[in-house]
């Protein structure tokens, strides 16, 4: 497999921009509400843990065969982030799949920017022959299930830990 990295990605209204240990303090501000781990579980970092955290990612999988990609979103019109979208790459029997996730910051919710975000994303893993596009969500949470159809995903009748396995193959 080749080794998948985050590139700048600009939509309509936002940029998508890989993720750096400096986003960290800005955004654990865009991460705090407390609500935005109703379907995931965990409480909001605090800047320090996210910091640590971003390190890990920036730093890459562990496994060779698995590249992780992340993003922090910028509202242009804005001039702040408000949320991030990621997408784990890893080679399957069909060639690349990206499990995708996205979370957008409670004061930005309701404006389409989770959806924007996660169409540019997907549409940069098209340019790069990733046609297998899965999201993992929890089976109440209206507000993705909304923002993966809305990306040109399906809900299969997968469970992975809970939640519904939503799919874009290679065949859409």
């Amino acid at each position: 497999m080749s080794t998948f990295a985050a590139q700048a990605i600009r939509t309509q209204r936002l940029d998508l921009l890989p993720l750096h240990v400096e986003h960290a303090d800005e955004m654990a501000a865009v991460l705090a509400d407390p609500a935005l781990h109703t379907f995931i579980g965990g409480t909001p970092d605090t800047p320090g843990a996210l910091r640590s955290r971003y390190r890990r990612l920036t730093a890459g999988s562990p496994d060779p065969g698995v590249s992780w990609l992340n993003w922090v979103i910028r509202h242009r019109g804005e001039s702040c982030l408000t949320g991030t979208v990621q997408a784990t790459v890893s080679c399957a029997g069909h060639g690349p799949v990206a499990e995708l996730a996205w979370v957008v910051g409670t004061p930005w919710q309701g404006r389409g920017i989770a959806t924007e975000a996660t169409r540019g994303l997907i549409a940069s893993l098209d340019r790069q022959a990733v046609l297998t596009v899965i999201a993992h969500i929890h089976p109440e949470h209206r507000a993705s299930a909304a923002v993966a159809t809305a990306a040109g995903l399906t809900p299969s009748d997968e469970r992975h830990e809970g939640e519904i396995r939503w799919r874009r193959g290679a065949g859409r």
